[in-house]
Order: C-alpha cells, then sequence, then structure tokens
C-alpha cells in the first residue's frame, strides 16, 4: 500500500504537466515496480481521418533496442522457404493445415507472413484474419519471398503500426527493465517513424498530441 500511496503522489505532482521524452522516460524508470517489468507504451494523437485513402497512416519501424516481447510469428511458406522460416525462429510453419487451423480460431500470433504463392490459401482466412490485425500485407513486408529476413525481423522487435478510427497510433516501446537510454531511442525513432509516414492528404498539424505511459502508469503527456 505504501508503494501505491507513493506512486499516487508523485502522479499528481505531473498531473497536467508536458514534459520532454527523456524527463517522461526516466519518471517510469525511477518509479519502476520491483516485482513486475511494465511495458513502455506511447499514443500519438494524429490530424487524419483514416477513412480517407489518402490520409491513412501504416507501416512498421525496426527499433533500435527491440520492444522487449516475444513475438509469436505463424508463416505460410513450402518446401525451402518452409526450412528458411522455421531455422529463423517462426513458431509454427505450414500452408493448407495451417489455414485449416486458423480458420478453427487458433489465432494466438503476434505476426503472420506469408510468401507470394501462398496468398490465395491465406486469403480464404481474411475474414478471420484481417478483424486480428493479422493479414499478411506487402506494404508491411509480411507478403515476401525472403521469409528469413521477415521472421528475423519480427523477432528482433520490430512494430507495425496502423492509425485507429479516431486518428491515434499505439504501439510498446521497450520495457522499464531497459533503462532510460534505450528507452528514450526507442520512442524517438518510433517517433521519427511517425513524422516520416505523414500521408499526402493530411493537412495542417501532423501530431496533435503524443502521451507515453507503462503498463500499471498513469499516462504523461509529452512536450511536442
Amino acid at each position: 500500500m505504501k508503494k501505491g500511496k507513493f506512486l499516487t503522489d508523485v502522479y499528481k505532482k505531473i498531473e497536467n504537466k508536458s514534459l520532454n521524452v527523456k524527463d517522461a522516460i526516466d519518471f517510469f524508470v525511477e518509479s519502476k515496480r520491483e516485482k513486475f517489468d511494465e511495458t513502455i507504451e506511447i499514443s500519438m494523437n494524429l490530424g487524419i481521418d483514416p477513412r480517407h485513402a489518402d490520409q491513412m497512416v501504416r507501416g512498421v519501424v525496426s527499433l533500435p533496442n527491440g520492444n522487449g516481447k516475444n513475438m509469436k510469428v505463424a508463416v505460410f511458406a513450402k518446401d525451402q522457404k518452409a526450412v528458411d522460416a522455421k531455422e529463423a525462429g517462426a513458431d509454427v510453419v505450414g500452408a493448407e493445415d495451417l489455414a485449416e487451423d486458423m480458420q478453427k480460431g487458433n489465432l494466438d500470433y503476434d505476426r503472420i507472413i506469408a510468401t507470394p504463392d501462398l496468398m490465395g490459401i491465406v486469403g480464404r482466412i481474411g475474414k478471420v484474419l484481417g478483424p486480428k490485425g493479422l493479414m499478411p500485407n506487402p506494404k508491411l513486408g509480411t507478403v515476401t519471398a525472403d521469409v528469413r529476413v521477415a521472421v528475423e525481423a519480427a523477432k528482433s522487435g520490430q512494430v507495425q503500426y496502423r492509425a485507429e478510427k479516431s486518428g491515434i497510433v499505439q504501439a510498446g516501446v521497450g520495457k522499464v527493465s531497459f533503462g532510460s537510454d534505450k528507452l528514450v531511442e526507442n520512442v524517438n525513432t518510433f517517433i521519427d517513424a511517425i513524422q516520416k509516414s505523414r500521408p499526402s492528404g493530411a493537412k495542417g498539424t501532423f501530431i496533435k498530441k503524443i502521451s507515453i505511459s507503462s503498463t500499471m502508469g498513469a499516462g504523461i503527456n509529452i512536450n511536442i
């Protein structure tokens, strides 16, 4: 209870204040929990309307220090490509059998990758994968002949992002145990990636608000 009261008092001190990225990260690292390695998450409110194709923000970014998450990856591939995927660390590799398994609702994966020649099979379960955000997409590097590189990228902490209907992009950018320097580097890399992905249809202020939070903590507004 003392720990809870301590955190509550500290959060009161930063309420309604905007901090720079380093000060915000320092706060989370200094007030970390002893028995739980919290995830640091970033949320960016963008001046876009994703319902319009020319205002969609979507892509991938490789965080320099990974995201601290053990990514579970499934790959649709055959023959040598299947071997490459397994050697790269894919958790599950298959074709028709994998599609049937996913059709039954077994979708406990963080990333699904497919070779171009098997997209016909994947397409059959698009209605299952789409709502989960798992449908392979060539623009995100998840439809590729080089499955080895795609799997290694996913396992190393590559983060996919996509603006929600409200224009918000969110992502986990690391664990508190990373320490301030690595987390600051990850956060800045993510923000830079979003800035560079500004769509042609975006007008006015692109990044309206940025906040950083921890799994069990309140959010801190970042001074843009």
